[in-house]
């Protein structure tokens, strides 16, 4: 499956759904960031993706960082609440989504980096790298976000 995202773009299309996700900001303790580079549409992202039944936000997030990059990881705290109805994905298969995400702070345990079918690579990228790598400008503001650190008051939209 493919997918396009748009962001305050007037060609977009109209959303016809909206799904919890989930997104994980980790740092090794170089400062590195835990990034994937995504199957679906190419782009470096911070690994994240669908709640699915029976499973709480954390956990969502947890499963999922563990699924596109091999890496063990817990919560920590909340970056932010990303809702704006500007931030359109479409899907090929018709599907075009609403933003609607919660991004964690977590803390690597264990694992070694491994990409999956949704991941086709997984680095940990310093950050003074961020701004030379393909990366949707929504991911950027949860790296930023995520870097001026303060969990006491997360962002939403």
């Amino acid at each position: 499956m493919t997918r396009v995202d748009y962001y305050n773009d007037p060609n977009a299309p109209k959303a016809n759904s909206i799904a919890v996700a989930v997104s994980a900001f980790i740092q090794d303790d170089e400062g590195r960031i835990l990034m994937i580079r995504r199957t679906d549409n190419n782009l470096y992202s911070i690994p994240g993706g669908q709640l699915e039944l029976g499973e709480t936000l954390a956990e969502a997030a947890v499963r999922e960082v563990y699924e596109e990059t091999g890496i063990r990881c817990e919560v920590t705290g909340v970056i932010g609440l990303y809702s704006d109805p500007k931030h359109i994905i479409a899907y090929d298969d018709g599907e075009v989504r609403q933003e609607f995400s919660i991004c964690f702070c977590a803390r690597a345990i264990s694992g070694t980096l491994q990409p999956s079918n949704e991941s086709k690579e997984v680095k940990w990228i310093p950050t003074n790298q961020i701004g030379s790598i393909s990366i949707h400008e929504t991911i950027r503001l949860r790296i930023k976000h995520a870097l001026q650190g303060d969990s006491a008051n997360p962002y939403f939209t």
